[in-house]
C-alpha cells in the first residue's frame, strides 16, 4: 500500500503530458496515454485493495503542504473502506468511461485535450476521497470544480455551451463558500482539520447553534456538488458537454462528492437531530422535482441528468435516516447503471448523427440491438425491477431503512419517487428504442464501445447485488454505522409493488394511450403542467428574478461589473498609500519631527479611548 500515492500520480502524469503535448500528439498515442494513465490508476487501487486489512485506516505522509503560525495542513493520503470504495468506482468506472471515449470522441477537435480535462478529472477527484484532513480534500473538491467547468464548457465554439459551464462554475462556488465556512467552524471548534479527529471527537467538541449551523454550512456545501435543492440548477445544463462527461460526472466522480462528505464527517451531523431531518426533506423534496422533470424532457441526456439528481435525493434521504451503507451501496450501484445509460445514450447520439431529440428517433432496437439491450438493463436497474437489477437491491435498502428510521413522509416521498421513475423511464425507451423510425441510423461498432458497455451490463444486473455484503463490510471496518436491523420488508415489497405498477401504467401510457397524453398535453391544463414540470418547477426563473436581473441592473447603473470593482480597490489601495508615502519623504527634518508628533498624538488618543471603553 505504499505505492497508494501512484493512484493519483498517474492520471497526473497523463494531464501533464497531454497538456504539454496535445497539439503534436496522434489520437492513437492521446488515447493511449489518456485510457493507460486511468487503467494504471485502476490496477494499483486494485493492488491497494488487496492488500487492505480490515483493522483500522492505512496513512501514507507524503510532505507537508503548508504551514502558518499554529495550523499545518500535511499531503496525507488516507485509505480506509470507505476512501478504497470510492477510489475503486473512481478508477474503475472512470477507466471504462475513458475507454469509451476514446471510441466516441474519434475526430474531434482537440482530442488530446479532452484527454487531459479527463485524466485531471480523476486525479482531483483521488485526491478529494483519500485526504486524511479537510484542507486536502477542499484542494481535491475545488479541482472537480475546475474540471467540471473546462469539459462541460469543452464545445467552446457555441456561445451556450460556455453559458452552461460557467453556469455550473457558479452555482457550485455558492456551495464550496458554505463548506469553506463550515472547515472554518470545524478548524475554530478542534483547532484541526484532520478528519478522523474530527469524526472521533465531534460528539465531545460541538453542541448547540455551533453544532447546527456547522452542519448546515457542511451539507450546503454538499448540495452545491451532488445538485440537490436549492443548488441543483446547474446539473442538467451540465449537458452541454461530450456525453463521456456526462458519465464521468454523474456516475463516478464529482456528483458523488458531496455524499462522500456527509457520510464521512456523519458524526458531526448526528449531533443535531434538526440538520438530518433537513437532509433528509432535501433529498426527498429534490428526488419529487427531478422525477417530474424527467417526465416532459425531451432530450436524451436532460432525461438522465434529471434522473441522476432524483437517485442523488435517494442517497441524501440515506444519509439523513443515518443509513449511510444503503446510501452509500445505491452510490455504487447508481455508478454502473447510470454509466451504462449514459455511454449507451452517447452510442445512440452518433448512430442518429448527433441527435438528441428523443421524438426524432424511434425504431432503433433492430438497427443497434446491443444498445437496446443496455438500455434496457440499464433502465431496469434505475426503475429497480426487482431481482433481477442491482437498483433492486439498494434503493429499496433505503427505503426500507427511512421505513423503519420512523420518517414515514420521507419514505412515501421515496415511493412516489420510484412510481415516477418506472414512467420516464419507460418512456425513454419506447420513444427511442420503438415505433417509426425518424431519424436515419447507421451502424456503430468497436471493442472500445461495446466492451465497456458490457462490462457494466453486467454489473447493472443481479451480479452487481452480490457486491452488497462485501461492500458493507468495507464500510464497517471503516466505522461508517449499519441501520439496525428492523424488520422493513413490507415497507420495501410496497414500494417494488408500486414501482412494478407505474411500469404497467407507462406501458399503458406511452403504447395503446399514446395519442391520449398527446392531446391531454396539448391542453391548456396539460401545457401549463408540462411546461412547469419541464423548467423543473422555475428555479431557474426564480433566480434569474432574484439575483441574475438585479445584478445586472446595478451593473449597468455603476457603468461596470461591481465585483471587477471590487477587486480594482485594492491596487487603488496599495497605489494611493504609495503615493502618499512617497510625497512625504520631502527630506525636511521639521516635516519628520511634525509628522512624528502627529502621531504621538493619535496613539495617545486611542489609549485614552481604550482605557475609558475599559472601565
Amino acid at each position: 500500500m505504499n505505492s497508494l500515492y501512484l493512484t493519483i500520480l498517474f492520471p497526473l502524469i497523463g494531464f501533464v503530458l497531454l497538456t504539454v503535448g496535445q497539439k503534436k500528439l496522434s489520437e492513437n498515442v492521446s488515447a493511449l496515454i489518456g485510457v493507460g494513465s486511468v487503467g494504471l490508476s485502476a490496477l494499483f487501487t486494485l493492488l491497494a485493495g488487496l492488500a487492505f486489512t480490515e483493522h483500522g485506516a492505512f496513512v501514507q505522509h507524503l510532505w507537508t503542504w503548508f504551514s502558518a503560525g499554529n495550523f499545518s495542513s500535511e499531503i496525507n493520503l488516507q485509505l480506509d473502506g470507505l476512501s478504497l470504495l470510492m477510489a475503486g468506482m473512481i478508477t474503475g468506472v472512470g477507466f471504462l468511461i475513458h475507454v469509451f471515449a476514446s471510441w466516441y470522441m474519434r475526430g474531434e477537435a482537440g482530442y488530446a485535450r479532452f484527454f487531459s480535462y479527463f485524466n485531471l478529472f480523476v486525479a482531483s477527484m483521488l485526491v478529494l476521497v483519500l485526504a486524511d484532513n479537510l484542507s486536502l480534500l477542499f484542494l481535491g473538491w475545488e479541482g472537480v470544480g475546475l474540471c467540471s467547468y473546462l469539459l462541460i464548457g469543452f464545445y467552446y465554439s457555441n456561445p451556450d455551451n460556455g453559458w452552461a459551464a460557467i453556469k455550473a462554475f457558479t452555482v457550485t462556488r455558492v456551495g464550496d463558500v458554505f463548506l469553506l465556512i463550515g472547515m472554518f467552524l470545524l478548524y475554530q471548534a478542534f483547532g484541526t482539520l484532520h478528519t478522523a479527529t474530527i469524526v472521533e471527537n465531534a460528539s465531545h467538541v460541538l453542541s448547540g447553534n455551533y453544532a447546527f449551523w456547522t452542519a448546515m454550512m457542511l451539507f450546503l456545501g454538499a448540495a452545491g456538488k451532488s445538485a440537490q435543492i436549492p443548488l441543483q440548477t446547474w446539473l442538467a445544463d451540465a449537458m452541454a458537454g461530450p456525453t463521456p462527461v456526462s458519465a464521468l460526472i454523474h456516475a463516478a466522480t464529482m456528483v458523488t462528492a458531496g455524499v462522500y462528505l456527509t457520510c464521512r464527517l456523519h458524526t458531526v451531523f448526528e449531533i443535531t437531530p434538526a440538520v438530518m431531518q433537513f437532509i433528509s426533506l432535501t433529498g426527498a423534496i429534490t428526488l419529487l422535482v427531478a422525477g417530474f422533470a424527467a417526465l416532459v424532457q425531451t432530450d436524451i441526456k436532460r432525461i438522465l441528468a434529471y434522473s441522476t439528481m432524483s437517485q442523488l435525493g435517494y442517497m441524501f434521504m440515506a444519509v439523513g435516516a443515518e443509513a449511510y451503507q444503503a446510501g452509500l451501496f445505491h452510490m455504487l450501484a447508481h455508478a454502473f447503471f447510470k454509466a451504462l445509460l449514459f455511454l449507451s445514450s452517447g452510442a445512440v447520439i452518433l448512430a442518429c448523427h448527433h441527435e438528441q431529440n428523443i421524438f426524432k428517433m424511434g425504431g432503433l432496437w433492430k438497427k443497434i440491438p446491443f444498445v437496446f439491450a443496455c438500455f434496457v438493463v440499464g433502465g431496469g436497474a434505475l426503475a429497480a425491477i426487482p431481482f433481477v437489477t442491482v437498483g433492486f437491491f439498494s434503493k429499496d435498502a433505503i427505503l426500507g431503512a427511512v421505513y423503519a428510521h420512523g420518517n414515514h413522509g420521507f419514505y412515501w416521498a421515496g415511493v412516489a419517487g420510484a412510481f415516477l421513475t418506472s414512467i420516464y423511464t419507460f418512456r425513454l425507451i419506447w420513444v427511442v428504442f420503438f415505433g417509426e423510425e425518424k431519424t436515419h441510423a447507421h451502424q456503430i461498432s468497436g471493442a472500445t464501445y461495446w466492451a465497456p458497455l458490457g462490462i457494466l451490463l453486467v454489473l447493472s444486473t443481479f451480479v452487481g447485488g452480490l457486491l452488497k455484503a462485501p461492500v458493507e463490510r468495507l464500510l464497517t471496518s471503516a466505522r461508517i454505522p449499519a441501520v439496525e436491523h428492523v424488520d422493513a420488508s413490507s415497507a420495501e415489497h410496497i414500494a417494488v409493488v408500486i414501482a412494478l405498477i407505474g411500469l404497467a401504467i407507462g406501458i399503458a401510457l406511452f403504447t395503446v394511450g399514446y395519442k391520449a397524453v398527446k392531446t391531454t398535453a396539448r391542453t391548456s391544463l396539460g401545457a401549463g403542467v408540462s411546461s412547469i414540470w419541464y423548467g423543473a418547477f422555475g428555479f431557474d426563473i426564480l433566480y434569474d428574478i432574484v439575483f441574475v436581473k438585479p445584478y445586472l441592473f446595478l451593473s449597468k447603473m455603476v457603468g461596470r461589473d461591481p465585483i471587477d470593482g471590487m477587486w480594482l480597490v485594492l491596487p487603488a489601495l496599495a497605489k494611493g498609500g504609495h503615493k502618499f508615502i512617497s510625497s512625504r519623504q520631502t527630506g525636511l527634518l521639521r516635516d519628520y519631527a511634525s509628522s512624528m508628533v502627529l502621531g504621538m498624538v493619535v496613539l495617545l488618543m486611542i489609549l485614552i479611548v481604550m482605557q475609558g471603553m475599559g472601565q
